[in-house]
């Protein structure tokens, strides 16, 4: 039988003993602790040396590889020359190994598990190896070496900046004694300054004895990444919360379960018979031993389903609100628009806290964004955008996502969805149909608030034959019966006025490629141009008390041409409050817990599980329209209160609108209106029925 001695600065009372087997070898594990004196350790390694064979030294680590530099640490190096005859191991050549295969495998198994995670590494210069194989996952990564080492106010964030740092503090610490680098001794307490860069991470990473001493109690959700815990470790871990554990090294028996890199090296030397390892050797018995990380979950809490949202800035100012690119508002303003729309998709945050009050489920969202401003996206090819979508896609499912929604005009460039949704492995929606049933009632409360009615009258639909202006006209056609539908496209408009005729055969349908003529007679009118840089409405046209619902991202209606007609309301497409506690983790231009229509649809839908394609193509189903209505009372999502120019709608502004209406109404000689009578008709799409 082979024996193999594990001696640390560690504390005595962790000690073990168990019998274990190597390709057939029975091995003795043995491990003494010191309790932090490092003369008893020297003194123990001396009474063992020639007689095991092989000594682990138990977090001790002379020479520290950090990029391409390497350093040796005074103290340690005094410890690991104590042993004359016996070949010595400190792990760090099996970590270089087994730590990028754990990360490896684990990817494997659950793909996307780090992807865009926050990941502290308790020690960066100990775990370099872990570090560079992690980022290679896009993984948000943070260092606490610097509060570790010095107590300094900061943690470092790239690979480049640890490298930087351990050329500048490596050569200090190096003289200092080992405690400085790592933590070690008899009853070490709980140190607290990792507390809010823990709380930060959603993956802890390092040796255990660094959670030993720095983690929080409240380790709720959070996976830890280390080596060699105890039982009652890992029990102590899953009372406290954390979610996975992933061992970095392999579980090799059932009595104590997981031993550190510099056991198992110690293992191979006690097998082989070698005075040094070289990496042949270890890769070579890592492959022929079956080692594999065990990766175990610890509460019984499910993964939250996901989907994920596509989002652009609207214009630079949107780019500059993102910390990332605040530096670029000093650059000139066209160069960086042209700049970014070359970026690919980039992560911005995790949505959280979207539960649905019907059933209960609560689901997780990826929000994701293209570079591209409006302007941008429309003057590239379609195909500029598509594999920026597909990318954007990828990355979703990677990150977990069953579900991509598509926001803005990422909606509507080229086939709406249907080449994206052909590329990509996940489910693909475009959000509209949601967009329309949220403007439909957001239109309904602005009419009768305005004291007009939603079952006569006349409504005007500009921009009335693309994907979301058609079934608008349709199902206004349903409501009103008397429609006026404007848009570019003479042979569109034809066929439109076709469809609606032959669904709504009462259904009064003009058709024109120009608004002015029509606008002044409409009681409300819905705008949803893709134009740019275009005065698509001449607000001087519009009737006394109009109600404008301007659907188009970026706005059709221009804050100061509304403002030229104050007895005109203008309400943006109807925003949707989130069932939960809603929290985007991003600033998406709209209050707490509110959402654009696209994006809810695509929540939704995931509150549903419904994960395949859904709205897709110029050509919204109106039955799709119909079920996100009822799916939308299901799940508990409301209307949120109507906006005008990002400002609520009060009672108060509606009745100084309503005042200067009749006003208006008395000095052009038209009649004034009465108070509005109680509503008993609805917008078809709540009843599903047709007029």
């Amino acid at each position: 039988m082979k024996e193999v001695v594990c001696i640390t600065l560690g504390r005595s009372r962790r000690d073990f003993s168990f019998t274990t087997t190597l390709l057939g070898e029975e091995i003795r594990v043995r491990r003494i602790g010191a309790d932090g004196d490092v003369e008893r350790v020297k003194q123990l390694i001396r009474e063992h040396d020639g007689k095991v064979d092989a000594i682990a030294l138990g977090g001790v680590i002379a020479d520290f590889r950090v990029g391409k530099a390497s350093y040796q640490h005074n103290q340690a190096y005094t410890i690991v020359n104590q042993a004359r005859t016996t070949p010595t191991a400190d792990g760090v050549l099996l970590k270089s190994t087994l730590e990028r295969w754990t990360v490896a495998q684990a990817v494997a198994r659950e793909p996307g598990r780090f992807n865009y995670r926050r990941v502290l590494v308790f020690s960066g210069i100990e775990r370099y190896s872990l570090a560079e194989s992690l980022s290679n996952h896009n993984v948000d990564l943070r260092f606490a070496d610097p509060k570790v080492h010095y107590g300094l106010p900061f943690t470092l964030s790239s690979l480049s900046q640890l490298e930087r740092y351990a050329k500048f503090a490596m050569p200090d610490l190096a003289k200092k004694p080992y405690r400085r680098i790592h933590p070690i001794g008899k009853g070490a307490t709980h140190d607290s300054r990792l507390e809010k860069d823990c709380a930060w991470a959603d993956v802890l990473a390092g040796d255990f004895a660094f959670i030993r001493r720095y983690a929080p109690q409240d380790l709720r959700g959070r996976t830890i990444l280390t080596d060699d815990p105890s039982p009652a470790e890992i029990e102590d871990l899953r009372q406290r919360g954390a979610h996975t554990l992933i061992t970095l090294t392999p579980k090799i028996s059932e009595e104590h379960p997981f031993v550190s890199a510099d056991v198992l090296e110690a293992m191979i030397l006690a097998v082989t018979g070698k005075r040094e390892l070289d990496e042949a050797t270890v890769l070579q018995i890592t492959a022929d031993a079956n080692w594999e990380p065990h990766i175990q979950r610890l509460t019984n809490d499910e993964e939250l389903e996901k989907f994920a949202f596509v989002i652009h800035p609207l214009s630079t100012k949107f780019i500059y609100k993102d910390p990332r690119f605040k530096v670029l508002k000093y650059v000139p303003q066209r160069l960086v628009e042209r700049a970014m729309a070359h970026l690919p998709p980039m992560y911005l945050s995790k949505m959280k806290g979207i539960k649905s009050t019907g059933t209960g489920k609560e689901i997780e969202g990826i929000l994701l964004t293209l570079g591209a401003t409006p302007r941008e996206l429309m003057r590239r090819p379609t195909a500029f955008t598509y594999r920026r979508l597909i990318k954007a896609a990828r990355m979703a499912e990677r990150m977990g996502a069953k579900l991509m929604g598509l926001g803005a005009f990422t909606s509507v460039v080229g086939d709406a969805g249907i080449t994206v949704a052909q590329k990509s492995d996940i489910g693909i929606t475009s959000g509209n149909s949601l967009t329309v049933a949220a403007t439909l009632e957001a239109a309904k409360q602005a009419v009768i608030l305005m004291g007009g009615r939603v079952d006569q009258g006349t409504a005007v639909v500009i921009g009335a034959t693309g994907s979301i202006g058609a079934v608008c006209s349709r199902l206004l056609a349903q409501a009103i019966g008397d429609v006026v539908l404007i848009a570019p496209r003479p042979e569109r408009l034809i066929a439109l006025k076709k469809q609606i005729e032959a669904e709504t055969p009462n259904a009064k349908v003009t058709i024109a490629t120009k608004a002015d003529d029509y606008v002044g007679s409409a009681d409300l009118i819905v705008t949803t141009t893709t134009a740019l840089n275009t005065k698509i409405v001449d607000i001087e046209r519009l009737k006394p008390g109009a109600v404008v619902c301007d659907v188009a991202r970026p706005p059709d209606i221009k804050e100061d041409d509304a403002a030229k007609r104050p007895d005109v309301l203008v309400i943006e497409s109807g925003e949707i409050t989130l069932p939960g506690e809603v929290d985007f983790g991003f600033d998406i231009g709209l209050p707490a817990g509110t959402a654009y229509a696209c994006l809810s649809e695509t929540a939704l839908l995931a509150l549903d599980g419904k994960f395949d394609d859904y709205t897709l193509g110029r050509n919204i189903e109106m039955d799709r329209v119909k079920e996100m209505y009822r799916l939308f009372k299901k799940h508990g999502l409301k209307l949120a209160g109507l906006r005008t120019f990002d400002e609520y709608v009060t009672p108060e502004m509606v009745a100084e609108k309503r005042r200067l209406a009749d006003q208006r109404r008395r000095d052009l000689g038209l009649p004034v209106t009465t108070e509005a009578e109680t509503l008993t008709s609805e917008m078809p799409l709540e009843v599903g029925g047709s007029r």
